[in-house]
């Protein structure tokens, strides 16, 4: 079973797989997600993903299960944060962290994990510490629904 260094959160129904290099925020953006209402962690650093038919499925490796590394503070149980683990989640979206991105960019090409296209949402570092990586993510979901 593959396994990509990223992140893991479920909102709602829906998991959202988080990539970009490291120190690029993906711990950091997936507790944010997992906190909310709706929100619970899947994986850190290391997802396994397997695919399903027509479905992308995602889970932490058993060595990771419910902890998160967060830069400075280390490797912190997940439970302790006060969030809800879901063992797995299958994958509505991908999010690709990256520095900068143009100003009005063309909208990104699906991520191909396994064969399979999932819709791609790439966010730079000034719309992540603007805070509205939360709004654009639920917008994204909010377009795959019909």
């Amino acid at each position: 079973m593959p396994s990509l260094h990223a992140a893991c959160i479920a909102l709602c129904d829906a998991g959202i797989l988080i990539r970009g290099p490291s120190g690029s925020g993906k711990s950091s953006l997936a507790v944010l997600l997992a906190s909310e209402a709706d929100g619970a962690f899947v994986a850190d650093d290391r997802v396994l993903c397997d695919r399903r038919g027509d479905l992308l499925s995602a889970r932490a490796h058993e060595a990771l299960c419910g902890q998160v590394e967060i830069r400075g503070q280390g490797i912190l149980s997940v439970a302790d944060l006060g969030l809800a683990i879901r063992p797995e989640a299958i994958v509505r979206l991908t999010i690709d962290l990256v520095a900068e991105s143009p100003r009005l960019p063309e909208p990104p090409a699906d991520a191909e994990i396994l064969g399979l296209s999932i819709p791609r949402l790439i966010l730079d570092r000034g719309v992540r510490r603007a805070g509205l990586a939360p709004l654009l993510i639920r917008a994204a979901l909010r377009k795959q629904r019909p």
